[in-house]
């Protein structure tokens, strides 16, 4: 028996990470009626395995895309506005390396840094002496000078989860573990095909977007049959957590003898992150695994810079996606364009849009652009100043909205209120509600999970399992052992 149409909306939105979720809160805000559908948890990809940056992409210069750098530079400090407990600034030392970029490169490269987004918020580059604390206990002997710049850190599942937050919060209907599996066109727009855990039923809509990150061409081949969609060149990038490999809140950038940069970054206070690669995928993107030559790549590149050699062995994680970037034909992995592009088809009336490439830091201006491109869904753009949940804080003050935290919930301890002061922002009462004490936060599952957290993520944030919350809404999963883990997989189970 065919399926009924039983809702109509402006835009249907296929795919969760970033740049879905971006245009769905934007499109909402507006006042258009919005769906978008998710085949697995918010983030469950590319959008949960980045680097966790915030930045301009200094070494976008080098191939002169001083557009996407300017637009990345001036998005980087209205994210923070916008998301200050979730992003937070973070300074990068970049030594010089001799035989390798030099030292008057590596100034303009960075005075370009500084001044081509009009940054306000964020200290400026200075040179640094290498064998000065804390760097000199920290690097090799044979680097001497380098220069020290900012950028900003994001928990980059949780700006996913935000967005899509915000989204539900406007009117969007957010549904997760929904794939679209059919797309039919008509003059006055589409029929689309969806299955969930639920059964399967159709809706209508008049406009599809396309954000299905890896898959954009297979939505595409089910859309537009008949035509070849080979759009996408699919770039792996791969990360190690080791336990701290060095003391300090700074990050590192080092340089390669093949020109990429790889990143030596504080991470969840006890660990360092290494990362990442460019390695060409041309396998399933549902499964996505470090291959052990980029695990030695990262120990490598690292071990040219730091005193302390490490070994693959040494990492207690490791993760890595897949960068659905768009093919602009470039010989090597890395200088492909990370600029996004977009492809609009109106064939019969009914407009698909579909997104290429992107990246975290500039995923609000690609909604903005996405909407312009559709046209028709009026409303003005109002994205730019508008906090994302909890975001309400003023960036200069997370430390005394902190403290105040800590006023309000002494019994949770220093440790544990930072964590959900980061995650959560004004919204922590959400979280801690009335409670008093520990007693009154229901079942604990190990250091500072309580029931009380799973029942807010279940309720709020799309939560449906253990992995979304331990390894995308939070990072617990590196915190707490194996039968915390098990508890929480149970509790989630028992639901």
């Amino acid at each position: 028996m065919p399926c009924s149409v039983i809702e109509t909306y402006d835009l249907l939105i296929i795919g969760g990470g970033i740049n879905g979720v971006g245009i769905a809160r934007d499109a909402a805000g507006r006042g258009a009626r919005v769906l978008l559908v998710e085949k697995d948890d918010l983030a469950s990809h590319t959008s949960s395995a980045s680097t966790k940056l915030i930045h301009g992409g200094l070494r976008y210069l080098e191939h002169f895309e001083f557009r996407l750098v300017r637009e990345s530079l001036i998005e980087r400090e209205r994210l923070l506005r916008i998301a200050p407990h979730i992003i937070w600034p973070l300074r990068f030392v970049l030594p010089h390396d001799a035989g390798l970029r030099p030292k008057w490169m590596l100034r303009l490269g960075l005075f370009l840094y500084d001044n081509l987004g009009g940054r306000k918020l964020l200290p400026g580059t200075r040179t640094v002496d290498l064998h000065a604390p804390p760097h000199g206990q920290i690097l090799e002997d044979r680097l001497v000078k380098g220069f020290e710049y900012s950028d900003c850190w994001v928990q980059d599942a949780r700006l996913v989860v935000l967005s899509a937050m915000d989204a539900r919060e406007r009117g969007a209907d957010i549904r997760t573990h929904t794939e679209c599996t059919g797309l039919k066109r008509s003059s006055d727009g589409w029929t689309a095909t969806l299955r969930s855990e639920t059964g399967e039923e159709n809706v209508k809509a008049r406009i599809v977007v396309n954000a299905a990150g890896p898959w954009v061409d297979g939505v595409l081949d089910t859309a537009i049959p008949g035509k070849s969609h080979r759009n996408l060149r699919l770039v792996k990038g791969s990360h190690l957590i080791f336990p701290k490999l060095y003391d300090g809140r700074h990050a590192y950038i080092f340089q390669n003898r093949d020109n990429r940069i790889v990143f030596a970054i504080p991470y969840e206070h006890k660990f360092t992150l290494v990362g990442t690669t460019d390695m060409l995928f041309e396998d399933d993107p549902n499964s996505v695994e470090i291959s052990d030559s980029e695990a030695s790549y990262l120990c490598d590149a690292v071990n040219e810079y730091l005193r302390r050699d490490v070994s693959p062995q040494d990492a207690v994680w490791s993760y890595a996606g897949v960068r659905p970037l768009y093919d602009d034909h470039s010989k090597s992995n890395s200088t492909v364009t990370r600029d996004y592009v977009f492809e609009l088809d109106e064939g019969g009336g009914a407009p698909i849009l579909s997104i290429f490439g992107g990246k975290l830091t500039t995923y609000r201006k690609l909604a903005e652009h996405a909407l312009e491109k559709l046209g028709g869904l009026g409303g003005e753009a109002w994205t730019a100043d508008t906090p994302l949940p909890g975001g309400d804080i003023d960036p200069a003050r997370f430390d005394s909205f902190f403290a105040e935290c800590m006023a309000s919930y002494p019994w949770f301890g220093p440790e544990g209120v930072l964590r959900l002061a980061r995650a959560y922002g004004t919204r922590i009462d959400r979280v801690l509600g009335n409670a008093r004490g520990l007693e009154d936060l229901g079942a604990h599952f190990g250091g500072d999970l309580y029931e009380a957290e799973l029942e807010y993520l279940l309720r709020e944030e799309f939560a449906q399992s253990a992995e979304d919350v331990l390894w995308r809404r939070s990072k617990l999963g590196l915190h707490l052992d194996k039968a915390a883990q098990r508890k929480v997989t149970e509790w989630f189970a028992s639901r």
